[in-house]
């Protein structure tokens, strides 16, 4: 079954993509939870943190990574916040692995 996220990996849903390469894409959200909310997805479906595998280690690690690198392109020097929600009780809408970067403004502790 096909989710939102790998409709818009095969661009049959636009979004505003900020960076992609073979492994992962990165677009803003439509819903900004901050001024800065960007989405950073891999390419290959993972309905959630617990149906990871063993092999997709790497893979989500490389979604980090472009966190970063992308948290230094946009200038994001006074901090940014990333989250993974996994399950509905704790706020995941797609069920697609996401990672949710987040900045330009002062946040809480604890969130939600």
């Amino acid at each position: 079954m096909e989710c939102i996220f790998c409709k818009i990996i095969k661009r049959e849903i636009p979004s505003e993509i900020v960076k992609e390469d073979d492994l992962a894409i990165a677009f803003k959200d439509i819903n900004p939870q901050a001024p800065v909310h960007i989405l950073i997805v891999p390419k290959k479906h993972i309905a959630s943190i617990s149906e990871m595998k063993e092999e997709d280690e790497n893979l989500i690690g490389h979604l980090f990574n472009m966190a970063r690198e992308i948290a230094q392109e946009l200038g994001l020097s006074s901090g940014y916040r990333l989250v993974i929600n996994n399950g509905k009780d704790a706020g995941q809408e797609v069920f697609h692995i996401h990672l949710h970067l987040l900045s330009g403004r002062k946040f809480s502790w604890p969130p939600g």
